[in-house]
């Protein structure tokens, strides 16, 4: 058993070891079991060929729709894009009232939606009297809100990663959120991983925390 004492005269490379042993007996990285790579290379390929697609047929329309075009059901259109608007306000409202982990997902349907309203407001009222007050509003309102949504996304998923650092016992500066890895899924295991159960990531093996490294001996 370590006292405080003991542990103050670890080096802080011992005490980052002795985290790190801790946390693999309490909790085994669910990470490192084995899945199939042929799943992973099927699921990026499909990525691949709907990115192409894509590309191909916004060619399509460029070359073939009609510059101007008179709309069915414009208020429907509107009205219920902006209730679903509405909605994203209150889902990101309660979660950050209720401090959920939930509120990461609403923040960046938030700004991907105000972003939506920008594009749509100032492209279908060009040349329209409206046009102006359609970019004011963009440039001040909309975009900026977006903006502060993602920058909130941001942080809390690097808050989250830090706290997750700290657990696995790691030292050091939180990285880039380009540079944080998947949590669940170990470089060079498929990204179907992701569809696992949270039951099972957190699952402990029979037999108790030990159990797993037991059968390795």
């Amino acid at each position: 058993m370590f006292d405080q004492e003991d542990l103050r005269r670890m080096s802080p490379q011992e005490r980052q070891q002795l985290r790190q042993a801790l946390a693999d007996l309490d909790r085994p990285d669910p990470a490192a079991k084995r899945a199939s790579e042929r799943r992973r290379a099927v699921l990026l390929a499909a990525v691949i060929v709907c990115c192409v697609l894509l590309a191909a047929w916004i060619g399509v329309l460029a070359v073939t729709l009609p510059r101007y075009y008179r709309a069915g059901g414009w208020r429907a259109a509107w009205v219920g894009f902006d209730v679903g608007l509405l909605l994203a306000f209150a889902a990101t409202g309660w979660s950050a009232w209720r401090r959920r982990q939930l509120l990461v997902v609403c923040l960046v349907v938030l700004a991907t939606l105000l972003c939506c309203d920008a594009w749509f407001d100032v492209v279908l009222d060009a040349r329209t009297s409206g046009f102006a007050l359609s970019l004011a509003s963009a440039l001040v309102i909309e975009l900026p809100l977006a903006a502060i949504a993602m920058l909130a996304a941001r942080r809390l998923l690097r808050t989250t990663s830090a706290v997750l650092q700290r657990y696995r016992g790691e030292g050091g500066t939180v990285p880039r959120l380009r540079d944080i890895a998947l949590v669940g899924v170990a470089p060079g295991r498929p990204l179907t991983d992701l569809m696992a159960r949270p039951e099972d990531q957190c699952a402990v093996p029979a037999g108790g925390p030990g159990a797993a490294r037991a059968g390795e001996d």
